[in-house]
């Protein structure tokens, strides 16, 4: 009860409002439902804001992704996108959508590469931002589905709602938390997103020793997010 009222406090005091559920076909079942959560706190500026953007925009842009999830089951994923710093500092980009093939990754990626930066500055809320991730995910379009939560930040938590409690939560309703540790301000962070921060089935996390790195190493992430047999298939081609 104590962790689902600290849950209910947090989102209470969340910006932004998910989006309202969808109503669907069969036919429009996805095979994964994946919440993208990046670091927008003071220890980020402008420019590295943007290298995350842009990592994202090359990412989606690859030929290899949109492969990647046609060789899903279903050929489908839906994707949401928010930034995130202190408590009640989560802001909504983009609403969920459908991606579907080269024409819905291509456009997501046009879209990526012009987002502004919605919030700037504040602390560093882990937990407040994977509570704000699990509401985006129960309005989730697509029907059931794989749920993934890929967190992104340069640094621990030291505000707000405990990883440990917010993690718990996730975790318990089936949700995987994967981890992107921009590793060049502070030492030993991708052992404590191994630690405190990630969970569930297959979990993991990934380095990377600065924003520059993370446009190459959010490509391996998200391909190894869609699917092993995406990953396996496509690591050897990734430049």
């Amino acid at each position: 009860m104590r962790r689902r009222l600290l849950l209910a406090t947090a989102l209470l005091a969340s910006t932004c409002v998910a989006t309202p559920r969808v109503a669907r076909a069969a036919d429009e079942d996805v095979d994964l439902q994946l919440v993208l959560a990046i670091d927008s706190s003071s220890s980020v500026s402008m420019d590295e804001y943007y290298l995350q953007l842009e990592g994202y925009a090359r990412a989606f842009a690859n030929p290899l992704l949109s492969e990647a999830i046609a060789a899903l089951p279903r050929g489908r994923i839906a994707v949401s996108l928010f930034e995130w710093s202190g408590p009640g500092q989560q802001v909504l980009n983009f609403e969920w959508r459908i991606l579907d093939g080269a024409e819905s990754t291509r456009r997501f990626a046009e879209e990526l590469a012009l987002a502004p930066r919605l919030v700037i500055g504040g602390e560093t809320a882990i937990g407040d931002a994977l509570a704000f991730a699990a509401t985006l995910l129960e309005d989730a379009p697509g029907g059931p589905a794989r749920m993934v939560v890929d967190v992104s930040g340069d640094g621990s938590s030291n505000r707000g709602l405990p990883v440990s409690v917010a993690r718990a939560e996730l975790l318990a309703r089936g949700i995987v938390i994967n981890g992107l540790a921009v590793t060049n301000q502070e030492a030993g962070l991708e052992a404590y997103y191994a630690r405190e921060v990630i969970g569930g089935p297959g979990s993991f996390v990934l380095p990377a020793g600065d924003y520059d790195d993370f446009r190459d190493v959010i490509l391996r992430k998200l391909l190894r997010e869609i699917g092993p047999v995406a990953d396996a298939g496509s690591a050897a081609r990734i430049r």
